[in-house]
């Protein structure tokens, strides 16, 4: 347990990590800054490098540690994309909106790349390796195959290449699937590292991190805002909100939480593997994952299996992790035996158009949340984003720039809603729809 009660998460990336080379501060006494920004995840750090980067003051406050949200619980897939497709968004929203958002995309898992580089973070164990989406049937393959077809030849994509049904289940390991697109540009991390190493580094240039330090109330006037917490006070002439779907933890930013739907993926992560059967699986050392509603993902990491997917937020169950182990002896029969180490969950934040949202809240706060399932690449930019819009600059948002804050109508049915929708979903998958 952490000093304000929160558990620890058993996570293989917290088992796997080395440890921490800077000191964990809470916020004892008030202070003054330029920005004070509200969560010490990839979003909030993210904002904290630009400013800083700038010569802003600026600090961050967390209601736990560093990464202690979906920053390290991840999966560590490194992706261009958002959870809309681009063809989706040229359709919606015209060509040049898609050519944009594409651009936002990439210019993410770039940003990642160079954040590891600038910083030294060699435990983060960044590889662009890519990220092979599987088809779970006909159907699927053939609308992968379209979309990957159409984003070549229309915003000129190079990046993406078709596997057959063989080439799949060579890779893999197993012959469930019936072909896939790889998107050469993705890569993969070890998310909590990487979390870890950006804020050690943020602090060796003079950004205090206050962890441990649960916002309690944010008062706002047109050129000032005063955030509350145990320890002091803090002053700043801008606040960013940087806690995505882990909002709902403090009464500060709870409000934020209804701008999106409440949804948790969950991890299981095998015992370490003999060598042989070790390295029969994922043989390209990147992310996979399928294109079912209800969607799972695998990688390897630590000489290990991690098999992961998307639930309904709720609490933790260990019939939630059972399920998960089904899927993943469904899909690799090899790994029956294989024991199941470490289990562990975190939240999704899942908006209604499946893009992010950045925007202002009044004349002193900027909210960046939503990243639907994408958020190592796309919160690494957008916290850069946030920081800009902050200090009234003009960055390129395209689609994700909210006008106004769009809490979801009727927000308390959210859950009940997503838990019909998932069995739906869940159905549909069953039955190869």
């Amino acid at each position: 347990m952490k000093g304000n009660g929160a558990p620890d998460i058993d996570s293989l990336w917290r088992a796997i990590a080395p440890p921490r080379r800077d000191e964990v501060r809470q916020l004892d006494g008030d202070i003054r800054t330029d920005v004070a920004v509200v969560g010490a995840g990839y979003t909030g750090l993210a904002a904290a490098y630009a400013l800083q980067k700038r010569g802003i003051d600026v600090a961050v406050l967390d209601a736990h540690t560093v990464g202690w949200g979906a920053s390290g619980r991840n999966g560590g897939a490194v992706l261009p994309k958002f959870r809309l497709s681009y063809r989706a968004m040229a359709s919606q929203h015209g060509l040049a909106t898609a050519k944009a958002m594409h651009r936002i995309a990439h210019e993410g898992v770039d940003t990642v790349e160079a954040l590891i580089s600038e910083f030294n973070i060699s435990e983060a164990s960044f590889v662009r390796s890519g990220s092979l989406r599987c088809a779970h049937n006909q159907t699927a393959m053939r609308a992968l195959v379209a979309e990957a077809e159409w984003t070549r030849d229309t915003l000129d994509d190079d990046t993406l290449e078709v596997f057959d049904r063989d080439q799949v289940t060579a890779e893999i390991g197993s012959s469930v699937f019936y072909g896939g697109v790889l998107s050469k540009d993705a890569g993969t991390v070890l998310p909590l590292n990487y979390a870890r190493g950006l804020a050690a580094g943020l602090k060796e240039r003079g950004v205090p991190i206050f962890e441990n330090t649960p916002v309690s109330r944010i008062e706002r006037t047109k050129n000032e805002a005063t955030l509350h917490a145990p320890g002091g006070v803090v002053r700043a002439r801008r606040v960013i909100v940087a806690t995505d779907a882990y909002g709902h933890l403090t009464e500060a930013t709870s409000h934020y939480a209804k701008l999106m739907i409440p949804f948790r993926t969950a991890a299981i992560a095998t015992e370490k593997l003999p060598p042989i059967l070790f390295d029969s699986l994922l043989k390209g050392h990147r992310s996979y994952n399928e294109t079912r509603r209800m969607m799972k993902w695998f990688r390897k990491a630590d000489g290990r299996v991690l098999f992961g997917g998307r639930g309904v937020l709720g609490k933790e169950s260990a019939h939630e992790f059972a399920a998960l182990r089904r899927a993943l002896v469904s899909t690799f029969p090899q790994l029956v035996s294989a024991r199941i180490e470490f289990e562990w969950s975190g939240n999704v934040g899942m908006t209604v158009n499946q893009l992010p949202h950045i925007g202002r809240d009044g004349d002193a706060a900027v909210y960046c949340l939503g990243y639907n399932g994408a958020g190592v690449s796309l919160s690494s930019v957008m916290g850069q984003a946030a920081a800009a819009l902050a200090i009234g600059e003009l960055p390129e948002l395209s689609l994700t720039q909210a006008d106004r804050l769009q809490t979801i109508p009727l927000h308390a049915l959210a859950t009940p809603a997503a838990k019909l929708a998932a069995s739906w979903y869940t159905f549909l998958d069953a039955i190869g729809r």
